[in-house]
């Protein structure tokens, strides 16, 4: 980190600039200890065999994660911060094939705030965690002097338990891409609020520890595309694996109506992010399957391109040229997730 520099509002969105400030921090904090997947949604920790129930005789995995949440607007269709806090946290485990056991739940809130609002955001919370059967165990609570922060900041940590890690690494040359569902309509829900427009579409928002459930064993890559959306993700994705992802245009999984907003905010599609949806890969025996699996919770499901041999991300255009996905730079959507 350069002393004569400061910190940036791109460096939170997503994009590149987002990696190289992670880079940077990852730099001066390199001691790991036995954790692996560091640099994956959630750490891991091996518990050794026979950890869980004492019956297991395969390698059991502690799987931890944290994440902060500072969203404008607080409330938004499909949604508020204290539920894609919880969903967020959930997700984080769940892409890497673990199966959530327990949150924490820190809350910083600037003083001033109304309680009723307060009131919404915890039962977002606590109705996630019903829901989910993930229960919040341990937290803390903090206010702060009024202006010395936006109203109210969240920060959940989460631990799992997997048999299996799935790592956003492990695509396969020969793999097929698959998105979950429709992508980018968390981000056209909230930025409705922020440029009052008229839209129907909701947050994606969601748990996805079912779905996931559902059809891990086929997967060999998995990740949700939050901050720096489908670009970000998908090029995380090729670069760890070392692997080409060849994306299909005719089968994008983007509403019309969230390819008009974005251009109407002038801000790319594939930088809009999802906060209830999973990109993965697996192999083309497998596909249909995992398929006609997810179209059961969410019908927009669809294979959406390949992995080739080589490196980057690419878009097969309608009339069939070829153009490159680059990491997010520009303008991007701060606060938003």
């Amino acid at each position: 980190m350069d002393e004569n520099k400061t910190i940036e509002l791109e460096m939170g969105a997503g994009g590149k600039k987002s990696e190289e400030l992670i880079s940077n921090i990852r730099k001066v904090l390199s001691v790991k200890g036995k954790w692996k997947n560091t640099k994956d949604d959630g750490a891991v920790f091996d518990l050794g065999r026979d950890a869980i129930n004492c019956v297991s005789t395969k390698q059991n995995n502690l799987v931890f994660t944290t994440d902060a949440f500072i969203i404008d607007p607080l409330f938004f269709s499909g949604g508020d911060i204290g539920k894609i806090a919880i969903c967020g946290t959930i997700n984080d485990l769940s892409v890497m094939g673990a199966r959530p056991i327990g949150l924490s739940l820190s809350i910083v809130i600037e003083e001033g705030f109304p309680e009723s609002d307060l009131r919404k955001i915890i039962q977002s919370i606590q109705e996630i965690s019903k829901k989910e059967n993930v229960p919040i165990v341990t937290g803390d609570t903090k206010v702060t002097e009024k202006g010395k922060i936006d109203k109210i900041e969240i920060t959940t940590s989460g631990v799992g338990i997997a048999k299996k890690i799935i790592s956003n690494d492990g695509a396969k040359v020969g793999d097929v891409i698959i998105a979950s569902g429709d992508l980018g309509e968390h981000a056209v829900a909230l930025l409705s609020k922020r440029f009052n427009y008229q839209t129907k579409i909701k947050s994606d928002c969601q748990s996805l520890t079912r779905e996931i459930q559902s059809v891990e064993k086929f997967l060999t890559s998995a990740k949700d595309p939050t901050r720096g959306g489908t670009a970000a993700v998908l090029n995380e994705m090729s670069e760890k694996s070392k692997t080409k992802f060849i994306l299909e245009e005719k089968t994008l999984p983007f509403k019309k109506e969230t390819v008009a907003i974005s251009e109407l905010l002038g801000i790319d599609v594939f930088s809009f992010p999802s906060e209830g949806r999973f990109m993965a890969t697996v192999s083309k025996n497998n596909s249909q399957k995992v398929i006609k699996i997810l179209q059961k919770y969410n019908a927009g499901a669809k294979i959406i391109g390949e992995v080739e041999k080589g490196n980057g991300v690419w878009l097969k255009t309608k009339i069939g040229s070829i153009k490159k996905i680059e990491v997010p730079r520009g303008k991007l959507i701060p606060r938003i997730c």
